[in-house]
């Protein structure tokens, strides 16, 4: 399993047109056949933090996702919502539990 965890801001006042640009992102995500797991969350102190988690059966299937049309209307919308301070970890998970 390939797991990401992180953060971006966007500009303020672009917290609603985020939601929008990314309920469709989410959503085309959630369905490729490798996601196990895809979610974006406002951070409850800072309403321009959005925290990043994202779990992809592998390696494979994330390289599929950032090649997909719908990271690619992503990337370009981005700028449009001033998205910045990109900081987004990579961790490859050989086992686990749910605990």
């Amino acid at each position: 399993m390939v797991i990401l965890a992180g953060t971006i801001r966007v500009a303020s006042g672009k917290q609603s047109a985020a939601t929008q640009v990314l309920a469709r992102l989410v959503e085309a995500t959630r369905a490729e056949e490798g996601c196990i797991s895809y979610s974006f969350a406002f951070d409850v102190l800072d309403d321009r933090l959005l925290r990043i988690f994202e779990v992809f059966r592998d390696e494979a299937a994330l390289a599929a996702h950032w090649a997909s049309p719908h990271m690619a209307a992503w990337r370009a919308e981005a700028a449009g919502l001033g998205v910045a301070d990109r900081e987004i970890w990579q961790y490859e998970a050989t086992s686990g539990k749910q605990i």
